[in-house]
């Protein structure tokens, strides 16, 4: 039996990926250095053009939370997409994902929101997409978004 693509994979669960805009500083999306792929941290999409803003356990729910995650891993997905020419097919392996939540001082919940990223992650790689993690709470994001992931890559 054939294995599926990873790109069939994304057709298969109804998945469209965000377009990466431009740096947003004086940094690149992601650097390589031998086979493994260092993606910069990413918050979540836009969403009717502008930019989710939110803290867990002061207004904005788990659920809010892990779909906002779920975004961002869209978003790292499309950036691993860019910088392999096209070919998700290039991904050996997700190693490493540092989650951070912005989170009022009394949340404990971190995990539960970077789940969103890291279920989307074994969603479209199977296997190759079960990481080692990090999930931990911030007193405030860039632009107060909800959440930034990162992610180290191996490649093919």
């Amino acid at each position: 039996m054939a294995v599926m693509s990873f790109e069939q994979r994304l057709r298969e669960l109804g998945v469209v990926l965000p377009a990466v805009g431009a740096p947003l500083g004086n940094y690149v999306h992601a650097k390589r250095v031998g086979n493994l792929l260092y993606l910069s941290g990413k918050g979540p999409p836009d969403i009717d053009a502008k930019m989710p803003r939110g803290k867990l356990g002061a207004g904005m729910s788990i659920e809010d939370g892990y779909r906002h995650a779920r975004g961002v891993g869209l978003v790292l997905i499309a950036v691993m997409r860019e910088m392999l020419g096209g070919d998700l097919d290039r991904v050996e392996d997700i190693v490493k994902v540092l989650g951070m939540v912005n989170a009022a001082p009394d949340f404990e919940d971190h995990p539960k929101v970077i789940n969103g990223c890291s279920d989307l992650f074994v969603e479209v790689f199977g296997e190759c997409g079960r990481h080692a993690r990090s999930a931990v709470g911030m007193s405030s994001l860039p632009g107060g978004i909800p959440v930034e992931i990162e992610v180290i890559v191996a490649i093919k």
